[in-house]
């Protein structure tokens, strides 16, 4: 998912390099999306994994 996001963000850069800031506007709000959803399911797996090793 951190893969996508870094993809989008390059493709962002790119469109706001050639002046298209729609589509620049578009990627970067797609890969802010996947990095926090890729940030939540990071911080719930160490959480988990923490939880289990307790036990």
């Amino acid at each position: 998912m951190l893969y996508y996001a870094a993809v989008f963000f390059v493709i962002a850069l790119v469109a706001a390099i050639f002046g298209f800031g729609g589509i620049a506007a578009g990627a970067t709000e797609i890969a802010r999306i996947l990095f926090f959803i890729f940030l939540a399911i990071t911080i719930v797996t160490a959480l988990l994994g923490v939880f289990r090793q307790k036990n």
